[in-house]
């Protein structure tokens, strides 16, 4: 049925202009006279929150602050444990299977029996059903209560926190720790016997790099384990290093040693996933705030100037006239401190990449920063030290839906440090760029 009129469109009746225009078919108009079951929900879902010790969610008023923070209200899990502690069957059963045998009472905050379902032997108050549960998927990024959660689908009848981080009698630092003593988690022999093949035939920073990337990328059980078996390998250039300054053959490893080479996986670590090693399950290097800060600033002032400098007299040369005008007015401005902005525009396959290289080397030559940026990661990586623009400017994500979108850089923040210092900011697939993103940054 089509419906149109002319009304008053400051008071409209949505529900009554859905039903006007609404079409119901002969098969849904008997299935209706009939009294037949619109909808069905079979079988009963039920949502299990995950959180660790003190870390649920509390909602409060200025009138009931002190109340919440001193007795803040059950949650599932904090029931769960209470019940396992005063009834026989919930001590027998998995987090996960409590649905099955109790309901919640959102009002109360407690689990109760189910009266309906089918009897279970040995228990004749206990009914069971075919209800299911729904565990809040935890990121492994949030570790101990991803392993919280790895826990709680594994022990049965936990009474506390505590108790559920006990194996053995033996009550565990982390949650981490007891996955490891209950053997929920993957052994670590991949990675060992990588590990063990590359200290046999490659070079202590080879074999750095390589430990790098297995702790911030490949998520091993210990990472902690790993270093104490390999840091003679990871520090061996620098041992010999030592030994040479000193004239002293016979030096051996020191704290100190490992832990320059500690820092120097760090950095490392920090470039792959801008992660420190304390988040990545190592005990951290023993180095100053200050250096950690300027890691934006070391990695921009890390290039080989000489190297620069053999790269731009072989490949100068092969600029043809368009090109070497573009190299020299951009080179030109970013030494006379000029400033305004520079756009590169030619069909795909004439050389752009060829030149923004060039034009990178030169400017690094000359011991100043470039900030070479791309709108998406896949070109970033052709770019020489090339980032995201969201990873350098500090961009939200959502960028799409936020009306007027900031960099979320601070005034004191090494990048700002960075920004404050770069001789040009390199910005290849500008266009691609969302206009919020360019007028934001402007």
């Amino acid at each position: 049925m089509a419906v149109f009129g002319v009304a008053d469109y400051q008071s409209i009746d949505e529900i009554q202009q859905y039903q006007m225009g609404r079409y119901i078919s002969s098969n849904e108009a008997v299935w209706r006279i009939l009294s037949f079951p619109i909808h069905d929900w079979q079988p009963v879902v039920l949502h299990l929150v995950v959180h660790l010790e003190n870390g649920q969610r509390v909602y409060f008023t200025a009138d009931n602050v002190q109340q919440s923070a001193a007795r803040p209200p059950g949650t599932t899990l904090t029931t769960f444990f209470e019940l396992c502690e005063n009834d026989e069957l919930a001590r027998t059963l998995l987090y996960s299977e409590i649905p099955q045998y109790f309901t919640w009472n959102p009002s109360s905050k407690t689990f109760q029996r189910r009266k309906q379902g089918e009897r279970i032997d040995g228990y004749p108050n206990v009914r069971k059903t075919d209800a299911i549960e729904r565990i809040y998927t935890i990121h492994p990024n949030n570790a101990e209560c991803f392993y919280l959660r790895l826990l709680l689908v594994n022990v049965r009848g936990p009474r506390s926190f505590d108790d559920l981080k006990t194996v053995d009698g033996q009550l565990c630092a982390t949650y981490r720790e007891a996955c490891q003593r209950l053997h929920l988690l993957e052994d670590d022999m991949h990675w060992d016997t990588a590990l063990h093949d590359a200290s046999l035939t490659s070079h202590p920073k080879q074999i750095r790099v390589l430990f790098a990337i297995i702790i911030s990328t490949c998520l091993p059980s210990n990472p902690q384990e790993l270093w104490n078996k390999y840091k003679d390998c990871m520090t061996e250039d620098l041992l010999i290093l030592a030994r040479n300054r000193a004239s002293d053959a016979d030096l051996q490893y020191t704290l100190q040693m490992y832990n320059d080479a500690l820092i120097l996986v760090e950095d490392l670590c920090l470039t792959i996933a801008n992660k420190a090693l304390a988040q990545l399950g190592i005990t951290a290097p023993n180095r100053s705030a200050i250096d950690v800060r300027d890691h934006e600033l070391q990695r921009e002032q890390q290039y080989d100037c000489n190297e620069l400098r053999a790269f731009i007299q072989a490949n100068i040369t092969k600029l043809n006239i368009q090109q070497k005008n573009a190299y020299d007015k951009i080179i030109r401005a970013v030494d006379n401190n000029a400033g305004g902005f520079h756009f590169l525009d030619a069909p795909g396959g004439t050389g752009k990449m060829f030149l923004i290289s060039l034009i990178l080397a030169t400017i690094r030559s000359q011991q100043k920063i470039v900030l070479a940026i791309d709108s998406s990661g896949i070109a970033a990586t052709l770019l020489d030290g090339g980032r995201t623009a969201h990873s350098v400017l500090k961009l939200s994500l959502n960028i799409q839906v936020v009306e007027k979108p900031t960099c979320n850089i601070s005034r004191n923040s090494t990048m700002a440090k960075v920004l404050r210092g770069a001789g040009i900011v390199l910005w290849d697939e500008c266009p691609m760029a969302i206009q919020k993103v360019i007028r934001s940054i402007q």
